[in-house]
């Protein structure tokens, strides 16, 4: 299956007048890290063009916990990451595709992929044919470890990073780690660095109108995502190891138990450390000397612990959050993700979006936006995810044409 030049293109997401309007991306990444970052920069107004591989597309179209949807090549891995994107299928090595697809890299500030290392290449398209194609190119390539290195050519999924970045060292307890953290984390950063590159490269290209290859590792995003459990061995010697759900950087601080649940409170500070005494009503414990200062009170951790738990239990998780919070002390539930997506805050924010689901009249799916507001808005996909290859031909509205393959 190639381009049909015959047939009736979908929809077309309208150009946004967000702070990357005017920018076009051609991505022909898949499954999460790529198209992550190509969804952040479309909600910051970029035009994104993903190419699918003909009759098959994205595999994210196959993932999510609905069969259905799955089976119709919409699943919720693809729809949550793709919105506002154009859809079309292009066979790399079919000459007529590839001429299709070198005219549309030629329109484009930005090609992101996530090929293994040297794809690229015997596609035809290294860095060096790809400067001669397009000199002002920013060229984004995504991979589990680099373009170089002994590890380069290895596949690489966010498992496999969580574990070689020492993440899942450091994750559960004593007794459970080594653990994984609970979503594709060092798929998310990855995408997050590629994003925060690309948009530092048109910032280059607007002041000099060079191109840049960006070469972006996420195990190296993930490790630099990690902080203190990097850092305090690079800079102190410390091995950091699984502290369960606390913070090994200040006591109090960490996972406490209320009259009917869990509650998370950092008092990572003295004057919080010593406000929060006085709210459960053990003034004591301020001019105990184990927890005088703050390394007595991490020497001193399950001890404490014990303690603020003992006047946590005279009341529920709710009221102490509110309680705690207004008197200055970071406190919070522990929430289910059905719990926290229904925050009054993020509904105050707008956070979410409302976006028809491809081919079936009148449905519609919730999909993230960014943890941003531009000027006081909110950021929101232009339109639905696309159907694959629905913007394969080129559509004229009056004098107008889209920019389409």
């Amino acid at each position: 299956m190639s381009l049909m030049d015959g047939a009736a293109p979908g929809p077309t997401p309208a150009v946004s007048d967000g702070l990357l309007s005017g920018v076009r991306i051609l991505d022909l990444t898949n499954v999460l890290a790529g198209p992550f970052c190509s969804y952040q920069l479309m909600l910051l107004g970029a035009e994104v063009t993903k190419v699918e591989i003909p009759g098959r597309g994205d595999l994210a179209r196959q993932l999510g916990p609905d069969p259905g949807l799955n089976a119709r090549s919409l699943g919720a891995s693809f729809l949550a990451q793709n919105a506002g994107k154009r859809s079309v299928e292009l066979d790399m090595k079919a000459p007529q595709d590839r001429a299709r697809f070198e005219r549309q890299l030629l329109e484009s500030e930005v090609l992101i992929e996530n090929f293994r290392p040297g794809v690229m290449a015997r596609l035809g398209y290294s860095w060096e044919h790809l400067q001669e194609l397009h000199p002002g190119l920013i060229y984004c390539a995504i991979s589990g470890f680099g373009q170089t290195g002994p590890m380069s050519q290895r596949p690489a999924y966010d498992q496999i990073v969580q574990g070689l970045s020492g993440m899942m060292s450091v994750t559960g307890t004593e007794e459970t780690a080594p653990l994984r953290v609970g979503f594709p984390i060092c798929d998310t950063v990855g995408g997050l660095v590629a994003a925060m590159s690309i948009n530092a490269a048109l910032v280059k290209k607007h002041r000099t109108g060079e191109g840049t290859h960006l070469d972006v590792s996420i195990l190296e995003a993930s490790l630099s995502a990690m902080g203190w459990a990097v850092s305090n061995y690079l800079v102190s010697g410390v091995e950091p190891g699984p502290m369960g759900d606390q913070n090994a950087t200040a006591a109090p601080s960490g996972t406490f138990h209320a009259a009917d649940g869990p509650l998370n409170i950092a008092a990572n500070r003295q004057e919080q450390f010593e406000t929060l005494c006085r709210l459960i009503g053990r003034k004591d414990l301020i001019h105990d000397p184990r927890f005088a200062q703050r390394e007595d009170r991490k020497l001193h951790r399950e001890d404490l612990n014990r303690e603020i738990n003992t006047g946590l239990a005279a009341n529920t998780a709710a009221w102490w959050e509110e309680t705690l919070s207004s008197g200055g002390v970071p406190a919070a539930r522990i929430l289910t993700v059905s719990q926290a997506v229904s925050l009054d805050q993020l509904r105050h924010r707008d956070f979410f979006a409302e976006v028809d689901l491809p081919g079936s009249a009148g449905e519609q799916v919730r999909v993230m936006g960014a943890g941003v507001r531009v000027d006081g808005q909110s950021l929101k996909p232009a339109f639905r995810a696309p159907l694959l290859g629905e913007h394969n031909s080129v559509q004229t509205d009056g004098a107008a044409v889209q920019r389409l393959i």
